[in-house]
């Protein structure tokens, strides 16, 4: 590639905090949380104890985490969610009851923000991230402790963290393939939107839904007849995105029918059985395939290899989990100085900045600002009421629970209108505190954390950026040179025709998600547009011919040929 000249991209503020569609399961982490709450919160209550809340939230919190995931996934991630809060947790209230000094309680809750961070992003935990670890630990630190009550303490977050394991995982009893239906739902509209309006970005949202929804399958574990008629499904949704004439023109699919099919699937009732499509045997063959090879490899073993070169040497994680770390210090050191009686506050205002780009990361500092100044209003409307009665109290945190992740999905800011209070109530189990000493507090902790945090992110560079797209160009290149091979070959095997295409897939999903991170990042070479532009095309013309040998599509040769 040619050097190219470092950009400077410019900052959006319109549309920023623009209000979308709810998240078609918003309600499911909402209603998990509120029940993995409510029941150890009440306990406490019942128990005149309810300065204990803070360690089981931090249990009842990992509820938000894994609903889009297949149950059995889900199974393992939640309890190492469970397990990382617990560890994080552990750190915190004995770092907290060995010293009293700010600046150490500051550097240490930097540093599990900027680790947090890292192993978050390099798993791809998914929403709400790293915040929630930040927000329970930089809280723990600066609580009141006593080194012998850390045991206790952390038996009630595992406690709490237990039934929240509980609540996430117990709908398998009655809709044991529900995500997996949600995932393949998914896949069926993005291919019926690409049908209907062929483009860039309907065709990469329909290959990553298509990919997801592949995934999904593969982890859900042993096939059932549900997943079998949910694997056709998918299978018709990819033969939809493969069957593109040269021209761009999607043909060979009905999109409303994809969309009935989409909407049936997502239902309670049986799953549609779509006539088979051509290629079928050969897709389920090969899904077969992957998900034995998956159980031969040792899946612990593997999931360390891949962690382990996820957070290497050249990982894209790693420059911003170093903002994350100087960002976090210096907005707790700057709170701090001024005085704040919180400057933990400062920390996670600054640790929920950080997104995979600068340009995100200014959208999320928007947000943040505008939803935390407007939630301490709302938490001054509200602490009258709060404090007419413990129980009270208890209901406003459940309420605002509920209402934080319902309002989140559709912005960000819009979820912080209710986090804010939530947050700031918690404190009152400790005991009251002057109301507008928190509000103040709170305000200049917000406005701290936001600036000092985004000029962190500028200060620190991402060059890596650029060679995360580099590396994915040439894995994209690599792909599509191996399925052509493929194709080519007149006896080539099955399972090895359809995983070169699984491979290229993959690799055409990564490369639009690294032209989409680098695209927003500052202070590196500007992206190679018409080699980006030409991968990908080619990518696709080569995936056409790909099913078309697997028999997915039937096209006349000179509108597919590679």
């Amino acid at each position: 590639m040619r050097p190219r000249k470092p950009s400077v991209h410019a900052l959006p503020v319109t549309g920023v905090l623009r209000l979308n569609s709810p998240a078609e399961i918003w309600y499911k982490p909402a209603l998990s949380v509120v029940v993995a709450s409510a029941v150890p919160n009440l306990l406490l209550y019942s128990l005149d104890r309810l300065d204990l809340v803070m360690y089981t939230m931090a249990g009842s919190l990992c509820a938000l985490y894994g609903h889009n995931l297949p149950y059995a996934r889900r199974v393992h991630t939640v309890l190492r969610v469970i397990l990382g809060m617990a560890a994080g947790l552990a750190v915190a209230l004995v770092v907290g009851s060995l010293t009293d000094s700010t600046a150490v309680l500051i550097a240490v809750g930097a540093l599990l923000a900027a680790v947090q961070k890292t192993f978050c992003d390099a798993t791809r935990i998914g929403p709400p991230g790293n915040v929630i670890f930040a927000f329970v630990t930089s809280a723990a630190l600066f609580a009141p402790q006593e080194l012998g009550q850390v045991p206790g303490h952390m038996g009630l977050m595992l406690a709490a963290g237990a039934f929240s394991w509980l609540v996430t995982v117990g709908p398998a009893l009655w809709r044991r393939e529900g995500p997996e239906r949600l995932a393949t739902a998914r896949a069926l509209d993005a291919a019926a939107a690409y049908t209907a309006d062929p483009g860039p970005r309907t065709r990469h949202a329909a290959a990553a839904a298509v990919q997801a929804a592949w995934q999904s399958l593969l982890a859900a574990g042993r096939p059932t007849a549900v997943r079998r008629e949910l694997e056709r499904l998918v299978v018709h949704a990819e033969r939809a995105l493969m069957a593109t004439a040269a021209d761009g023109r999607a043909s060979g699919a009905d999109p409303e029918e994809l969309r009935r099919w989409a909407a049936d699937t997502r239902a309670r009732g049986p799953v549609p059985s779509p006539p088979p499509a051509p290629g079928t045997v050969e897709q389920l063959f090969g899904i077969d395939a992957e998900r034995a090879g998956q159980r031969m490899r040792r899946g612990r073993r593997e999931a360390r290899r891949r962690l382990l070169r996820a957070l290497g040497p050249g990982s894209p994680v790693l420059p911003v989990a170093f903002r994350t770390l100087v960002g976090c210090a210096l907005a707790g050191y700057v709170s701090s100085a001024l005085g704040v009686g919180h400057p933990y506050w400062a920390i996670v205002t600054a640790a929920s900045v950080y997104q995979p780009n600068l340009v995100l990361s200014w959208s999320r500092a928007l947000q943040r600002t505008v939803g935390n100044l407007l939630g301490v209003l709302v938490f001054a409307a509200v602490i009258p009421l709060a404090r007419l009665d413990p129980l009270a109290l208890v209901l406003c945190v459940l309420f605002f629970n509920f209402a934080a992740e319902a309002l989140i999905t559709r912005n960000y800011w819009l979820g912080s209108v209710a986090v804010t209070p939530m947050a700031l109530l918690i404190l009152e189990f400790g005991g009251f505190q002057p109301a507008g000493e928190l509000i103040a507090d709170r305000a200049l902790d917000t406005l701290v954390g936001v600036a000092v945090g985004f000029l962190a992110a500028i200060a620190v560079t991402n060059r890596r950026a650029s060679g995360r797209v580099e590396r994915a160009l040439a894995a994209a290149v690599d792909a599509r040179h191996r399925a052509e091979l493929a194709v080519a070959d007149p006896a080539v095997d099955t399972l090895v025709l359809e995983t070169a295409r699984r491979r290229l897939t993959a690799s055409l999903v990564e490369l639009r998600d690294a032209g989409d991170v680098a695209s927003g990042e500052w202070w590196q070479r500007a992206l190679p547009e018409e080699e980006l532009l030409a991968a990908e095309q080619a990518g696709h013309r080569t995936l056409a011919a790909t099913a078309r040998r697997q028999g997915l599509i039937t096209l006349p040769p000179e509108n597919g040929a590679v």
